[in-house]
């Protein structure tokens, strides 16, 4: 996956060789519309007032035949839940800046309470940010297993009490004091989710039971991103904050979740990087995980090796403490066809509002809340909604394939040159970048390497303002990168806390590049993956929007009217930059105003095109978007964003009907349907002969890839292994040796099962019970299996039977109907 600033500037995506075409959607007018009930929502879909609902269905709402009577339902895989916790010292004592404190916290919650009765079910228990169906998730399964992470309330009460008592605290009357006065926790609670409002009912019940005074504060995302995000840690306006994300898509090799969840330098931790607050510092765990962002590694051996000592120092650390995942239960109108159902996104896909199609030419599609964040794209988008209505706007240059996570060209095609992951490349001297000290794109000169070279073919068209895209939007967008990724100096107006850390890792990378042609362009950088397509997608430079809105956003910012970041804004108290508030677009026209009457032509452009018509077109475009639209939302995809209403609570977009627009509707249809490969049947004892040989016949999918994991009572890993079945049956055996590592008593197994075509696995869990002697007993034939199943020794279901539906997964059980839930990463925050 790119570095992650490629959502902010340069979007780093790609795209396939097509005919222009005049239309790229089936429908000509979606409208997203607030249902923030979604009781009242699903009514709205089943009477056909809406098309689509963006926002889970309570899984009670719709589990029998004449609930679904005009529904399609699919079950997705689409959000999580965490703890953030506060670790910041200050003058009031806060328990949680003591490491031991926060570790015990993973004890003390109980994941499976919340799974069974919470979700109902639909859910898995989660340790750290890689989740069952992650496909990297299987690389770090034994370390996790490793922590032994239970429930277990007196041993979170033992730990707690022993790191608070070195500290200098006292319990009396099962109360804790530090400096005589009781130890307060300020829990804030997400009220707009029944679901996070519960689990912080729980956590503060728990912490009330071990003696802390708990006040609780209650609010939406907004208020979080002041109260929480946007606040000094110091100043301890709260503790914990039940956090929830959702995921933008599925993505094969995650390279930015560690750095995201876990790295004080990718701007997502208390402090968040500004530079007046206090910040949490981890230099080990920044270093772990920008080798895996910036592609230090040699193999994928070593990668692997990198993921683990990042979740394991995250864990340790436990700033941020996952929950749970779960299922989403999403609904359409039985009408609706096209439905792309992302792995990683679900139904909300970029692709779903682009090839759904009903009987008419509109979509009218129901989102939880419409606004919730900035709209910018520097350090805006950070909400799952804007995510959502962005994708069926603007167009990457690449993306991710649904199923697989793997890179695929959306709007330029690509030749991938490395000599990585020892040697490097000749740069040619005429190469340029951008110089901030001296202000002017420079030659790198002789001698320069690089690791990589991408060859890319830009797909360009019509901005939805009607003007060309050219090589100048690439030119500024990798000028922004230099530039605001450059290392801070005193006073610098070009630095963003959230965004700036982000850049300046990529452009460390970013060796160089060369303008062939008016649609091709070298790109030379420091950056090996022994996937070429990962390669490619971290050197994209695929612009989002118009260079004249950066730049009227830059001079904005620096001038200080406005800030890109939420944190920014709040630490210098101004508002937090968007492109779809009126007052915010205004501000940008007259900036595009000043622009035009001054003949300006931005430094970053400077000497690349003269052409004064060429800028007074450009800004005049921009100037009447603004005018006719009320907002400065202008980007290239299939559709523009028409208008905002925020009393109506309505956001409308429109088909970019353009003779430029390079792809047909219907390109996208390949992805409507996947074959998902299954676990049909699985031969294992109930129980095992220790120092005996062992052979389990299981049955899946023909051409399916087997994955298998046998853990003792200590969750040590006794033995794990890869199978390949291409006629569908095949047969794990473990030795007498192995064997005889199994525990006296539970041990467990996992299976888990992919294809090619379509990474999310299936999964089988159970357990078995070891024991000496002779075993006596018959095989346990836990078949015909489908979907993901979890069961107990001794008969005894104890976990979820998941039966795959559409992407999917339902429910079968023998004994507790519960189901298992999953979700992925390229998190945005819910």
């Amino acid at each position: 996956m790119s570095p992650f600033l490629v959502l902010c500037v340069v979007v780093f995506i790609s795209g396939s060789g097509v005919a222009f075409a005049d239309k790229g959607t089936y429908v000509d007018k979606i409208q997203f519309i607030q249902y923030s009930d979604e009781n009242t929502a699903l009514e709205e879909v089943k009477n056909g007032n809406l098309d689509i609902y963006y926002s889970p269905i309570p899984f009670d709402r719709i589990s029998d035949p004449q609930s679904q009577k005009g529904l399609k339902i699919f079950q997705s895989t689409g959000q999580s839940y965490s703890l953030l916790v506060n670790p910041a010292p200050s003058e009031k004592f806060n328990p949680f800046s003591i490491k031991d404190v926060r570790f015990a916290l993973n004890y003390l919650v109980d994941r499976e309470l919340i799974v069974d009765e919470l979700l109902g079910g639909y859910g898995v228990q989660m340790v750290s940010a890689y989740k069952p169906f992650d496909p990297d998730y299987l690389l770090i399964l034994g370390d996790l297993e490793s922590f032994n992470f239970r429930y277990n309330p007196a041993l979170a009460d033992e730990m707690i009490s022993y790191a608070l008592a070195k500290a200098g605290a006292q319990k009396i009357d099962n109360k804790w004091y530090y400096d005589s006065k009781p130890i307060e926790i300020t829990i804030f609670i997400r009220s707009d989710d029944q679901i996070r409002r519960s689990i912080g009912e729980i956590i503060s019940s728990q912490l009330e039971k071990i003696g802390f005074s708990v006040k609780k504060d209650y609010g939406d995302l907004n208020k979080a991103f002041t109260i929480v995000y946007g606040s000094n840690p110091y100043d301890l306006k709260w503790n914990i904050y039940t956090e929830g994300w959702a995921s933008s898509g599925f993505v094969r090799y995650d390279s930015v979740v560690t750095a995201q969840m876990y790295s004080p330098w990718f701007s997502n931790m208390p402090g968040f990087n500004n530079p007046s607050y206090w910040n949490y510092k981890d230099d080990y765990m920044d270093s772990v995980s920008q080798s895996i962002f910036v592609g230090n590694f040699t193999s994928a051996e070593q990668r692997t090796d990198l993921l683990k000592k990042a979740v394991d120092e995250g864990l340790k650390e436990s700033v941020r403490i996952f929950l749970v995942s779960k299922i989403d239960q999403y609904v359409s109108n039985q009408k609706v066809d096209g439905i792309v159902n992302d792995f990683g996104a679900g139904i909300t896909s970029r692709f779903t509002p682009i090839n759904a199609q009903d009987n008419s030419d509109s979509l009218t599609i129901g989102v939880k809340n419409i606004y919730q964040g900035a709209w910018n794209p520097i350090a805006g988008f950070s909400d799952s909604t804007s995510q959502q209505i962005l994708g069926a706007i603007s167009d990457p240059g690449s993306f991710k394939n649904p199923y697989t996570g793997i890179t695929i060209p959306i709007r330029s095609d690509w030749k991938v040159e490395t000599a990585g992951p020892i040697g490097k490349l000749d740069v040619p001297a005429n190469a340029i970048k951008w110089d901030p000290v001296q202000q002017k794109w420079i030659q790198v000169g002789n001698g320069i390497k690089s690791t990589s070279k991408v060859t890319f073919h830009l797909k360009f068209g019509n901005w939805h303002n009607g003007q060309p895209m050219d090589m100048n939007d690439v030119l500024y967008s990798i000028y922004f990168l230099y530039q605001w990724g450059a290392e801070p100096t005193e006073n610098s107006k070009t630095f963003d806390s959230e965004y700036s850390p982000k850049a300046n890792q990529a452009a460390k990378t970013l060796i160089g590049i060369r303008v062939i042609d008016k649609n091709t362009i070298e790109v030379y950088q420091d950056y090996w993956h022994f996937d070429e397509g990962e390669i490619a997608d971290s050197a994209g430079v695929f612009p989002s929007m118009p260079w004249e809105i950066f730049y009227a956003m830059e001079k904005s910012v620096t001038d200080g009217k406005v800030a890109f970041s939420r944190s920014e804004s709040v630490s210098k108290n101004v508002d937090w930059i968007s492109l779809l508030v009126p007052n915010d677009a205004s501000m940008i026209k007259s900036n595009l105003e000043e622009f035009s009457k001054a003949n300006s032509i931005p430094v970053a452009l400077a000497g690349f095109t003269e052409n004064s018509q060429y800028y007074d077109d450009r800004y005049s475009a921009s100037i009447s978007w603004i005018k006719n639209h009320d907002h400065a939302v202008i980007s290239n995809g299939p559709f523009y964003l028409d208008n905002y209403s925020p009393e109506a609570r309505i956001i409308t977009i429109k088909v970019f009907d353009d003779k430029t627009y390079p792809f047909v509707a219907g390109y996208w249809k390949k992805f409507e349907n996947v074959s998902i490969a299954k676990i049909n049947q699985v031969d294992v004892p109930t129980t095992i002969s220790t120092g005996k040989e062992l052979a389990i016949p299981i049955s899946v999918t023909p051409g399916s890839t087997v994955y298998y994991y046998f853990l003792n009572a200590d969750s040590k890993m006794v033995d794990y292994g890869t199978l390949q079945s291409d006629t569908g049956n095949t047969t794990i055996t473990l030795s007498k040796e192995q064997t005889s590592l199994l525990s006296l008593g539970a041990n467990d197994l996992k299976i888990f099962a992919v294809s090619e075509s379509a990474l999310k696995p299936d999964i089988f869990y159970t357990s078995f019970l070891g024991i000496q002697g002779e075993n006596k007993t018959i095989p346990e034939n836990f078949g015909p299996v489908s979907g993901t199943t979890i069961v107990g020794y001794n008969y005894v279901l104890v976990g979820i039977v998941l039966v795959a539906i559409a992407i999917g997964i339902t429910i079968a059980l023998k004994k507790r109907k519960k189901p298992l839930g999953v979700i992925n990463s390229r998190m945005v925050i819910k």
